[in-house]
């Protein structure tokens, strides 16, 4: 969980995540964790910046072959500019 994604939006200041998204997010993950867990499998979950987070997972995996990302897309008001 990237914690500028729970910060105002850069043109009216509102919240880009309430608290009822929040929820859901949360709750999302909890369940996603708990079916990978019955498949034997596991969900990582950090919270922090990716730049800083993604290395010290690494790190912490040992051998990690491959790493895929993908770009937040942009809020409308921000293209437009």
């Amino acid at each position: 969980f990237d914690p500028r994604h729970y910060l105002g939006t850069h043109c009216y200041g509102f919240p880009k995540t309430g608290p009822h998204r929040l929820r859901f997010l949360l709750e999302s993950v909890k369940d996603l964790r708990e079916t990978l867990k019955k498949k034997g499998s596991t969900l990582v979950v950090r919270k922090g910046k990716p730049e800083d987070v993604v290395g010290d997972l690494i790190t912490q995996l040992g051998s990690v072959s491959a790493v895929a990302f993908h770009e937040e897309v942009r809020e409308i008001f921000d293209i437009v500019k």
